[in-house]
């Protein structure tokens, strides 16, 4: 990145990272050696899940059925720490631009085309000059070192969302949204319901294209306009106005 000096970088650093690559192992190690040692008991239980692989387990002599429990314990927290890696975001801050990296995908946000930057909820936010989002990234950044790292680079970081208090519920057929938006978003709340991220994100970036901003609120759905979708006073009205107070 260019700038002056160098980068402010903002992630959950080493502690982490030891927590995905150490903790969720070991973690998943002691689980599966502790379901190995019962495997007889939840065996029997009539509501216990996949009960025919504990009771294999169960006939397994004890070195090997702890080994194995441990091992498949131990892999199951490793593919949860490495999905967890892929998920962090890593924000790196200059004087012109901040890069958002997560997992290996990355996009640079101008600091001229930022108008304000905020945490929302989990949320870190860049609005645009339009009040439209530039970002919206979810991650578990303390909000103190985001608000810290954006003010030393001389962005213009705000204590919440400007906007809040635009926002109005969404409700099947409202008034007030561009054509076509309430469709999006009975088609957004859908995939909410379905726990569809990547179709959530995407029907997000459609909306954004009619100058709607969404924000979420469980599974909830808040909207507000952006200022070049706001609608105007219609010229040809204002033009008869003018006429008839003359």
């Amino acid at each position: 990145m260019d700038g002056h000096g160098v980068p402010t970088r903002v992630d959950g650093g080493a502690t982490e990272l030891a927590i995905l690559w150490v903790g969720l192992p070991a973690a998943g190690a002691g689980a599966g050696a502790l379901l190995a040692r019962f495997a007889g008991w939840i065996a029997e239980l009539p509501w216990a899940p996949v009960q025919q692989l504990f009771e294999v387990v169960d006939r397994l002599p004890d070195p090997q059925a702890g080994i194995g429990g441990l091992a498949v314990g131990a892999l199951g927290g490793l593919a949860l720490g490495a999905m967890g890696a892929a998920d962090r975001l890593v924000v790196t801050i200059d004087v012109e631009r901040v890069r958002l990296r997560r997992g290996g995908a990355e996009r640079d946000v101008e600091r001229r085309a930022a108008r304000a930057v905020f945490v929302d909820g989990k949320d870190l936010v860049l609005l645009g000059g339009d009040d439209e989002e530039l970002a919206r990234e979810r991650s578990d950044l303390s909000a103190g070192r985001l608000s810290e790292a954006f003010r030393g680079r001389g962005w213009p970081w705000t204590d919440g969302d400007p906007h809040r208090d635009a926002y109005r519920r969404w409700v099947p057929g409202l008034p007030g949204l561009p054509s076509g938006a309430d469709a999006l978003l009975r088609a957004r709340q859908r995939a909410v319901d379905k726990e569809k991220g990547g179709e959530v994100r995407e029907l997000r970036m459609e909306l954004a294209r009619l100058g709607v901003v969404v924000r979420d609120d469980g599974e909830r759905q808040y909207w507000r306009l952006t200022r070049s979708a706001v609608p105007g006073p219609d010229p040809a009205t204002s033009g008869e106005r003018e006429v008839d107070e003359r």
